[in-house]
């Protein structure tokens, strides 16, 4: 199997980023990773080797990216106001540097945006926002809501709210999207939710289903038995669903 490491200074992040990528060719799927982790823990997670038949045959190639969750949605020293700017300059980083690199290496029209826990919001957050980039969207165990206050989940923004905030809370900005075009790119988009019927975030997983069927968005909502919330799970629904 073909393995690339990647490593340039950000000039959006002011910061060195890494990234790895797995395979030659197929669709591109971004995988973006859980809380505070980083870009090598799909491969030590063993997903890449539940996927290693369709990487090696170019049915799929898959770019790993790191997080700066640590500076933006968990840096609780610093003030909400700043935490949301720091997200929306790691998005500026994946649309304008790494989205960028995965079109220079391959030309395959097919993109899907992919991650677990706080992955997932990563992954359904960039493919709502962007919806023409992105032809597929797996989230598996997603929170959809930084704001809501669940078992020891808290509030990641500590009360504070804003526009910023609203427009990168999947399960806020969805309910007020009026834009035919997005609508359209998201009602040809492939939606994959699994969540386990036990995990914290089930209820969020549900309203954010019934949203999308409010919007004429076709998608999968899937539940697994008990909390389906670590790796010895994510590596089953990657076979399965991706």
């Amino acid at each position: 199997m073909k393995r690339e490491y990647h490593k340039w200074w950000s000039p959006r992040l002011e910061r060195d980023m890494e990234l790895l990528v797995f395979g030659h060719g197929g669709a591109k799927m971004l995988v973006f990773p859980t809380r505070y982790a980083r870009f090598y823990e799909y491969e030590n997670m063993r997903v890449i080797e539940q996927l290693r038949g369709k990487i090696e045959a170019g049915h799929l190639q898959v770019y790993c990216v790191d997080s700066i969750d640590g500076e933006s949605l968990y840096c609780k020293g610093a003030d909400p106001y700043w935490r949301i700017l720091r997200h929306i300059q790691y998005e500026e980083y994946i649309l304008n540097e790494v989205m960028p690199l995965m079109s220079m290496l391959n030309n395959h029209p097919c993109t899907i945006s992919h991650g677990c826990s706080l992955g997932a919001y990563h992954a359904a957050n960039i493919a709502f926002r962007h919806p023409h980039l992105f032809k597929k969207l797996c989230a598996f165990s997603g929170r959809f809501d930084l704001t809501l206050q669940v078992e020891h989940f808290s509030n990641l923004f500590s009360g504070f709210y804003n526009q910023d905030i609203y427009y990168h809370t999947p399960s806020h900005f969805l309910s007020g999207l009026t834009c035919k075009d997005k609508l359209n790119a998201l009602r040809e988009m492939d939606i994959v939710m699994v969540i386990g019927k036990k995990d914290p975030f089930l209820d969020n997983n549900l309203h954010m289903s019934q949203l999308l069927r409010e919007k004429g968005i076709e998608h999968q909502l899937h539940l697994w038995e008990e909390r389906a919330h670590r790796g010895y799970y994510w590596r089953r629904m990657a076979r399965i669903y991706i």
